[in-house]
């Protein structure tokens, strides 16, 4: 098959879809791979290791996606690249249709095949090509939010630290998949005190188990529990995920009256649209804005704050899967491979996902 790995356009993004090891796998595996120039090179994987490691490097990114059967990415296609999709082009990728609905309708109407990794499944239930970037957005969501509560960047002036005879301060984490365990982890290695909200009590009694009881507090989640919480807290992390579907907003604008001006809240789950409901998508550039004295931290590929590890974290499980597609052909792959199947999300200007329907429709 032959693959191709255009750079990514997204603001301040500098991840790439496949490594030099990657790259020399698939190649060593009789497949053709084309990398725009200078795709990597941002991170530290240049033009010349792609080269040694079997591909050819093209000049433009039209020129990749015009030789390429698949293209491999990290972040979802933005309008400026729609003129390259085409029906017989399959697009392997985070595609997270729901957080942008217009724009997935145009997306969706080029015909391109669109596989996304945030919907591909494993036998256990869980999503194994959204878990390296949701890890890593987890643990980032302290670190950016603990910077923006420091008051030159508008919050509150309080570290989020292990300070002698000081109380904790309090850290509010919604949503308790692999983002939000993180975040968990993250605010107690920094002598937070922790209030984990979820609408699961099974999910609240292994995260105690885990995580035992020292500064921390499991709170399922409704209305009154997650106002009660957000209103104590310096840092609320919004970490929900409905598979396929828009985030529910958890956080309504109403909720914030209540709040302490200078809260930070980062919403990773921008992606899906957004947990709170004043989210709106922000960059890497100008990652924050105020409403009602509130910080929203809303960046929508927070791990490409960290491309180089992001790019080796995601290729250790995207890899297989490329391998499969490539290998047996994406209609075959799909057919024999249940869990590759959920990953597909579009076919034919048709929408195949029932999560991303019901979100899109």
């Amino acid at each position: 098959m032959i693959i191709g790995v255009p750079a990514e356009v997204k603001n301040n993004e500098n991840r790439i879809g496949l490594t030099p090891d990657s790259v020399k796998f698939l190649c060593g595996s009789g497949h053709e791979i084309f990398i725009q120039k200078n795709a990597g090179a941002n991170i530290g994987f240049f033009d010349e290791q792609y080269l040694n490691a079997g591909a050819k490097i093209l000049n433009s990114a039209e020129d990749v996606y015009k030789s390429a059967e698949m293209i491999v990415k990290v972040k979802e296609p933005i309008p400026e690249e729609y003129c390259f999709l085409r029906d017989d082009l399959t697009l392997f990728t985070y595609l997270h249709l729901a957080g942008d609905p217009e724009n997935a309708k145009k997306l969706i109407d080029t015909g391109v095949t669109g596989i996304a990794y945030e919907t591909v499944t494993a036998a256990d239930g869980s999503m194994p090509l959204l878990a390296p970037m949701s890890t890593i957005a987890g643990q980032l969501a302290i670190v950016v939010g603990s910077y923006h509560l420091l008051k030159h960047n508008k919050g509150k002036g309080v570290m989020i630290g292990n300070l002698k005879d000081i109380e904790p301060r309090v850290v509010s984490v919604i949503g308790a998949g692999v983002a939000g365990t993180q975040s968990i982890s993250k605010a107690l290695d920094n002598n937070a005190l922790v209030k984990v909200l979820d609408t699961s009590q099974a999910k609240l009694n292994e995260l105690e188990a885990e995580f035992g009881s020292k500064n921390i507090e499991y709170i399922l989640s409704t209305n009154h529990s997650v106002q009660a919480a957000i209103n104590d807290s310096d840092l609320v992390v919004g970490s929900v995920y409905v598979v396929g579907k828009e985030a529910p907003k958890v956080v309504t604008k109403d909720m914030l009256a209540s709040m302490m001006p200078g809260t930070v809240m980062v919403d990773v789950s921008i992606d899906q649209g957004g947990c709170f409901e004043s989210s709106r998508p922000t960059t890497h550039d100008d990652p924050t804005f105020i409403e009602n004295g509130i910080v929203h931290y809303c960046v929508t590929n927070m791990p490409g704050a960290v491309p180089l590890t992001a790019t080796q974290a995601l290729n250790k499980v995207t890899l297989s899967y490329i391998e499969e597609l490539a290998n047996k052909g994406i209609d075959k792959a799909l057919d024999e491979n249940e869990h590759l199947r959920n990953g597909l999300n579009i076919k034919n200007g048709i929408i195949t996902h029932s999560g991303v329907k019901e979100a899109l429709e």
